[in-house]
């Protein structure tokens, strides 16, 4: 696979720099002035390797991985067998890497960071899609991210088949409680909101059907509906009669999220997929070369 094929199915909020300077500072963090366990191997040794799964999982994270090599040795030669959003089985070849063998005895533990983080945000989140096949509910991710991944895990997120809430504070307008309770009402939050802002992009939380009824008196379009009994969901989803998105939030497992989708709420917001993952299991085998 061409290291520019990598970069072509990311989102806009993602780039190769932005993905160069992140790998940049991931290097910087883990080797500060010099790999001195590296350096214990004569410079110039050739060396190849191979990156391969020990569970099934979605992968997700080639272009990070391919940034780790790459920024470290000009001359490494790196062969996709898989692309992001390939679903793997255990003992499958992911990689094949060949360069200097110190740097990449450099680059492996922060490229395998990078691999099996987003692969983990990958392939929760397709759990949790998988999950309601067959029902029009969106599952969506939230700010719950890694500090210094949020973009990362987002992209990570739509691998898995899910899709992003906002991207971050900058990114629309989210009311929740303590804005309610700063700006008086729901009403007046509201109102200040819409004057502010005059795009789509506005969502308010509410707590009960009274507080759902009264952001619908209020215009809103797009409501949160937080950690909402089924009864009242469905209860929410009849009161609204379409007027506004309306999207489930709280209290959301494997157990939960079909049951919570079957009330008709257009979105389910989960901030699981990128904050109880753990990491799936890869490894990296290198062989010197002669």
């Amino acid at each position: 696979m061409a290291q520019s094929s990598l970069y072509q199915t990311l989102p806009t909020y993602l780039n190769a720099v932005l993905i160069a300077e992140q790998v940049k500072a991931t290097l910087h963090e883990d080797m500060g002035k010099g790999d001195l366990t590296a350096a214990l191997i004569p410079a110039g040794t050739r060396a190849s390797a191979t990156i391969i799964s020990r569970q099934q999982a979605i992968i997700c994270g080639c272009a990070w991985v391919q940034q780790c090599f790459a920024q470290l040795d000009q001359t490494v030669t790196i062969n996709w067998q898989v692309k992001d959003g390939d679903l793997v089985e255990p003992n499958q070849t992911l990689v094949v890497i060949e360069g200097d063998a110190r740097a990449m005895l450099s680059a492996e533990r922060p490229a395998l960071n990078f691999l099996q983080t987003l692969s983990a945000v990958a392939t929760h989140t397709r759990l949790y899609v998988d999950a309601i096949a067959g029902l029009p509910t969106q599952i969506l991710d939230t700010r719950k991210t890694l500090p210094g991944l949020r973009l990362a895990q987002k992209y990570a997120v739509l691998t898995g088949g899910g899709a992003n809430q906002r991207l971050a504070l900058y990114d629309g307008i989210l009311i929740k409680e303590n804005h309610i309770a700063a700006a008086g009402s729901i009403a007046s939050v509201l109102k200040a909101a819409f004057e502010l802002r005059q795009t789509e992009n506005i969502q308010i939380e509410v707590e009960s059907l009274a507080e759902l009824q009264q952001a619908l008196d209020a215009g809103a379009k797009s409501i949160l509906l937080d950690n909402f009994t089924l009864q009242d969901l469905r209860q929410a989803v009849t009161v609204n009669q379409k007027r506004a998105l309306l999207e489930a939030s709280g209290n959301v497992d494997l157990t939960t999220v079909r049951s919570i989708a079957e009330t008709g709420v257009d979105r389910i917001s989960i901030g699981a997929l990128t904050k109880h993952i753990q990491a799936i299991d890869l490894s990296m085998r290198i062989q010197m070369q002669l």
